[in-house]
């Protein structure tokens, strides 16, 4: 009788109980994982070892554990390199979008200037039209009405002022002769008051 191909029952418990191990270290691996997906946290052979409590060797000998790191490894590469296309995707959505509207400010700019040129070229030619009209004899005619005319204006603010002097005077004047012809009404209605 062959006794190598029937275990005995220590070695089947022991058989047993390591595979109960290996299935528990497996388990632990596959929720290791999916907390490391779930923080989007690096996947890794370290990271996954130190989370599941296995070691490395345990990870790189056994074939199921070697598949779920290697498959996770690659689907967080996928996601990465999906997340930096869509960032690269929408930075280059953004600078298109900064290029429009730089684009579109650049032709009101241009707009506004070609305006504002032509407002200049009619001033300038509305100043050529009034220099043409005046003559050198003519500024010299209206040089001398100006001087005559602001001297005119300083006499007649002097003289304003005069007045306005003179009004309050008056006025001074007004008030001090009601008072005083007051006291003589009331002197003329009392007779028996002394001046």
């Amino acid at each position: 009788m062959n006794t190598a191909t029937i275990p005995g029952p220590r070695t089947a418990a022991a058989l047993a109980a390591r595979r109960r191990k290996t299935e528990t270290a497996l388990q632990r691996i596959h929720e290791a994982i999916t907390r490391l997906r779930r923080e989007k946290a690096q996947v890794s052979v370290a990271a996954v070892a130190r989370r599941a409590d296995v070691s490395r060797t345990f990870l790189y000998d056994n074939p199921q554990a070697r598949t779920a790191v290697a498959t996770a490894m690659a689907e967080a590469g996928e996601r990465r390199s999906q997340m930096l296309a869509d960032q690269e995707d929408e930075r280059e959505a953004t600078w298109r979008e900064r290029a429009l509207n730089a684009e579109d400010t650049l032709k009101a700019a241009h707009t506004e200037i070609l305006d504002q040129r032509t407002r200049i070229g009619e001033l300038l030619g509305q100043i050529c039209d009034l220099q043409a009209e005046w003559t050198e004899e003519t500024i010299q005619r209206i040089t001398t009405e100006n001087t005559t005319l602001k001297q005119r204006v300083r006499q007649l603010t002097a003289d304003n002022r005069t007045l306005d002097e003179r009004l309050k005077a008056a006025r001074s004047n007004l008030r001090f002769q009601d008072r005083r012809l007051a006291d003589l009404e009331a002197r003329i209605t009392d007779p028996g008051t002394t001046p």
